[in-house]
Order: C-alpha cells, then structure tokens, then sequence
C-alpha cells in the first residue's frame, strides 16, 4: 500500500450510558507515522489519560489531518448506537474531503455509503497506525466533551466517569434519574 492515501477511522464512546459517540478519520504521512509510533501511538483503550493528550498534541504540532463527528445521545436513541456510530464514522471520513484509496475501519462492519474502498477490521486500533490516530482522537475528543458537560450536569460526576456505568454513575442514576445527555435505552436496566 506503499503510497497509497489510507484513511483510519474509530469511535469512543459506544458503551456509556450518557454522552455522545465520537468518531474520528485520520490520514498519517509516512513521517507523521514513524514519529508517532516512537511516541508510543496504539489503541487509545491501552493508553493512560496523560499519554492520549500527549500524542493528541503531537499529533496537532505534526499537522496530521485529521476530522471528527459526534453523534448525540438523540441520535443514538433515534438510531441505535451501531449506526449512529456508522453515521459518525462516515461524516468523518468525508469531512477529510480526501480521494482515499481505502479507508481501515475498526471492527467488523463497513460503513454503508462510504464512497471509497473499505476495509472491516477488528482490533485495528492496535494494529494500523491512522486508526491508533483516530481512536486517540476520538477518546480526546469525547472525555473533553464529557469534562465540559459535567459543568452542566455536575451532580452525575461526568468528569469522573465520563458517562461509563461506573457504580457511583449508577448510585446518581438511581437517586437523580435522567439528565438530558442520558441515553434512556442504555439506562432502563438501572431506573426503578
């Protein structure tokens, strides 16, 4: 694939029970590749919170192209949280407005409508740089998010949690019911 425009693409967020899905399209030149690879660039899911904001920087000082798209927690509802994630993903990877000559996504579905050469491939956050990239900016992207929502709602401890059903997340749902970035079908199992 050596000189071959390849677009990665991945999403943080599709299990929490409040909060948007973000997704995220990254082309990487062969230079932006190697440094960020010597950075420590990998799935963002194995990287601490410190070490994602770092190479997001990196990433910025490099000038890697990069695009993302939230779907709200409206949408997820309206959707479902696959194909709003799918829906996510596709707006990211126009956004590029790049001739791609294939674009890598992470998992095992094609993003339906993408006018470009696809390829389906679990774990290739781990495994194909652009993706790493975009799972990184994905993850950066949403817990900002998630941070400046819990200004909004602090009683759910956002900042904390960043909306994962974690037990404190729970004791809140139970004690204060829903806020609007909620996802009521992600929740039901949880509300008395």
């Amino acid at each position: 694939m050596a000189g071959r425009l390849i677009v990665g693409t991945d999403e943080a967020g599709r299990g929490p029970l409040a909060g948007p899905v973000v997704a995220a399209a990254v082309v990487l030149t062969r230079p932006q590749r190697e440094i960020l690879l010597d950075l420590g660039l990998r799935d963002s899911k194995k990287l601490s919170e410190a070490r994602r904001e770092s190479l997001f920087l990196s990433m910025s000082r490099l000038g890697v192209l990069w695009r993302a798209q939230a779907a709200s927690p409206a949408r997820i509802e309206r959707m479902n949280i696959l194909q709003a994630s799918l829906w996510a993903m596709k707006r990211s990877v126009l956004a590029l407005a790049v001739e791609a000559d294939r674009v890598i996504v992470d998992g095992n579905r094609l993003i339906p409508g993408l006018p470009f050469d696809q390829r389906a491939l679990p774990g290739a956050d781990d495994i194909v740089p652009a993706v790493a990239a975009a799972s990184v900016v994905a993850k950066v992207l949403r817990d900002r998010a998630m941070t400046a929502l819990d200004r909004l709602y602090p009683q759910w401890g956002f900042a904390r949690h960043k909306g994962y059903g974690t037990a404190s997340h729970r004791e809140a749902l139970r004690r204060l019911g829903l806020c609007p970035i909620h996802r009521p079908s992600f929740c039901r199992k949880i509300l008395p």
